[in-house]
């Protein structure tokens, strides 16, 4: 008979620790957790960033810090002032002249007690609580530092094992190992998770109520918690760390720790409060971790975090199952309506856009073309964003169509794709971004659609953005680099890895290497370009932006060129022979170059210092002719396809496959949990490929601990069984 994990809220009115009997699994003990409803979910944080061209309310900023609903809330002041009467009653106790049986009888507070060393060995840990055999690429070393004492800084990309890397620390060594986490919206997830698999683990964040938050902390000084998470916000609040000194701490994990980078585009001030943990506690170990970092934030997180001796670990940046792939846009909802349809049926994927008007129309245009989209950005209610993301992590198949607001912390593995029908602002966004796609190793896309007047929005963003000439000199930099992987005739994965410092071979899964784009000598249509653009300013004192110039270069006759006589200009009609399309795409490059600049309100071309080479005859413009790409199949497949032809099953394989995939379904949603919680497809493809007969058979594959197996082993044996 099956056990279930997750009890509801009124089975959970009594908590407590249950033993996971003898045996293998007699070393894990866990905490059942209650399911969360949506509507207790608190969504990750909004930021209102620079103003939107049309409606200064639409654009969602640069990161998620200062919208009130996902920072973590000080403890209340009831908690506080009670936490301050006892302390002076411990202290009027002990200074006191009543006797000592009386302080022991009503003075002394309870004795603390450590979590005791869980698992003698890392290995152990990881077969018995998470099913796996082996540690991949520096996870042994990481965890081997940690385990020792010592501090480290890992770099390592998105589904490249972050988490075991201090969770399995936190089994060996005694006490409760502190995590970190920056959005409190997805720590139930966490420790849902971590619950499933027999780890104790709880969080302590403003959504729970004071019986709640006093029962966990109970439960820290108790010795009762392997991990406990905690935002930022509250860690840096006094009453908070009295009560960690209170207990026994085995580790602190700072995740996504390039939240301490102050020019970065997920900056949380309080994230600046945790280099206080060195001073604090300097005989424990810390752990910072991050999946996105160029060599400066790297630094930067040592420094500002007090990590000066750690060791550092990077990994490598390279996501070699995503498809990384740029097209130039041309009518973006028809073109991403085709590639969902086309090439993403009925997968879960992420479509990011700049404003939230685009979110809107472009959630709702795609539900009524027969997609499940919804939209998720910082304007709508807090209760509506709790509810798509918690439809988003529980449901399979749904697209959300949002800013850069949703995503940071997001631990679904199965995404298949991520779309930006806006260009990101950095390829340290744009990394993070798409590094949602494919966490669980099989086939996946990025997907990204870029115009001229990206180019042109973004420049005047940054003109108009706040912030000294220094600011706005680091903001361009990023887009220059953005530009330079938009605009490559090389591999797009190289261009992205060396960003990171992080030197690679042509990867033959991205688009430039899988249709490569010719190079052209534009140098003769760039000059005619400046040279309207010059004669136009000198000849007349006037600036236009890119269609009319365009026009001017086309000879096409409008109401504007008639009324300026520009059909008398010497460049009129010059570039007839490209198309309009064409010349869009020229400007864009030459904007991406730096021969051309956008200026004032309306986005008028202006020419740099550089184009006076290009005027000049001493520089040649070369430019990207992007080829007709070929109708990709539009034969409908399932949801799992890509992952099944990966993973080379027969077709009898595929069909349990299949049947296992709704039995899990059904599983999580009667244990109110997302899928992945219960098993990973990859545990699933596993099963289905070996066909197991007995419990025996299951011990050996990854993914299943001896907490699964114990809870689902019968279950899989008699799905396994009905489909042979």
């Amino acid at each position: 008979m099956k056990q279930r994990f997750f009890r509801s809220r009124v089975e959970m009115g009594v908590r407590g620790i249950v033993s996971a009997g003898p045996g293998k699994v007699g070393q894990v003990s866990w905490n059942a957790e209650k399911p969360r409803s949506p509507d207790d979910v608190q969504p990750p944080r909004d930021s209102h960033g620079p103003s939107d061209f049309d409606a200064p309310s639409d654009f969602d900023g640069p990161s998620d810090f200062d919208a009130p609903d996902d920072f973590d809330a000080p403890p209340p002041e009831f908690d506080r002032q009670f936490d301050e009467q006892q302390a002076g009653e411990r202290q009027a106790a002990y200074s006191s002249g009543a006797s000592a049986s009386n302080q022991s009888a009503t003075r002394t507070p309870a004795p603390v007690r450590a979590a005791t060393r869980k698992f003698a060995t890392a290995a152990e840990a990881l077969h018995t609580v998470f099913g796996y055999d082996s540690f991949r690429g520096d996870q042994a070393e990481i965890i081997a530092q940690v385990v020792d004492g010592k501090d480290a800084v890992v770099l390592m990309p998105t589904g490249g094992g972050k988490s075991l890397c201090y969770q399995i620390p936190a089994l060996v060594r005694a006490g409760t190992g502190i995590v970190v986490s920056p959005l409190i919206a997805l720590m139930q997830d966490q420790v849902d998770a971590l619950t499933a698999v027999g780890v104790r683990a709880e969080f302590l964040n403003s959504s729970q109520d004071s019986q709640t938050r006093s029962q966990v902390e109970r439960d820290y000084l108790n010795g009762d918690l392997d991990l406990l998470y905690v935002a930022p916000e509250r860690l840096s609040n006094e009453v908070t760390k009295r009560l960690l000194e209170r207990g026994t701490i085995a580790l602190f994990a700072i995740d996504e720790a390039h939240c301490v980078s102050q020019w970065g585009h997920d900056f949380r001030p309080d994230y600046l409060a945790l280099s206080e943990l060195a001073d604090r506690w300097p005989d424990v170990p810390r752990i910072a971790l991050t999946a996105t970092a160029t060599d400066a934030t790297h630094q930067e997180i040592t420094t500002r975090l007090q990590l000066g001796d750690a060791k550092h670990f990077v990994a490598s940046f390279d996501r070699p199952n995503i498809q990384y792939r740029i097209v130039g846009k041309s009518e973006v909802r028809k073109q991403l309506l085709s590639f969902l349809k086309t090439e993403q049926p009925g997968d879960a994927g992420i479509v990011y856009a700049l404003s939230r008007k685009t979110v809107d129309q472009t959630a709702e245009f795609l539900r009524q073309n027969g997609i499940n989209a919804l939209p998720y950005h910082a304007g709508l209610d807090a209760g509506v964003r709790a509810r798509t993301q918690s439809r988003f992590l529980r449901e399979e198949g749904v697209v959300i169509v949002a800013t850069i607001a949703f995503g940071m912390g997001i631990d679904k593995p199965d995404v298949r794709f991520v779309a930006h029908i806006d260009l990101p602002k950095s390829v340290e966004g744009y990394y993070q971004e798409t590094g949602r796609a494919g966490r669980d190793g099989a086939p996946a896309t990025a997907w990204l659609a870029y115009g001229l007047q990206d180019v042109v929005q973004q420049r005047r963003m940054i003109d108009e953005s706040p912030g000294d000439l220094g600011h706005r000199r680091k903001l361009s930099a990023h887009l220059d680099a953005m530009l330079a992987l938009c605009e490559t005739v090389h591999c797009r994965r190289v261009n992205l890895l060396r960003y990171f410092g992080q030197t690679s071979e042509p990867c033959g899964n991205c688009d430039t290497c899988l249709e490569p784009p010719e190079a052209w000598d534009g140098t003769i249509p760039a000059q005619k370009l400046l040279s309207t653009i010059v004669r136009l300013h000198r000849e007349r004192n006037q600036k236009f932006g890119a269609g009319h110039l365009i026009d001017i270069l086309r000879g096409k006759e409008t109401p504007r060129a008639t009324q300026y006589r520009h059909t008398e200009l010497s460049t009129w009609g010059l570039g007839a022979d490209l198309s309009d399309q064409a010349w869009r795409g020229i400007v864009r490059q030459m904007l991406a170059q730096g021969l051309l600049a956008t200026s004032g309100e309306y986005g008028t071309l202006v020419l740099t210092d550089a184009a006076a080479e290009v005027l000049g005859g001493h520089r040649d413009v070369q430019l990207r002719r992007e080829p007709d790409r070929p109708a990709r199949s539009s034969a409908a497949r399932s949801p799992s396809a890509a992952k099944v032809a990966a993973a080379d099953l027969s077709t009898a394989q595929e069909s349990l496959f299949e049947a296992l995939r709704v039995w899990r379904s059904a599983e999580s949603k009667e244990q109110g949990v997302p899928a992945y919680i219960v098993f990973g497809d990859a545990t699933l493809i596993a099963v289905a490929a070996a066909g197991p007969t007995n419990l025996a058979a299951l011990d050996g594959i990854t993914g299943i601990g001896a907490k699964k197996l114990e809870a689902y082993g019968e279950a899989l044996l008699e799905v396994v069984a009905a489909t042979a």
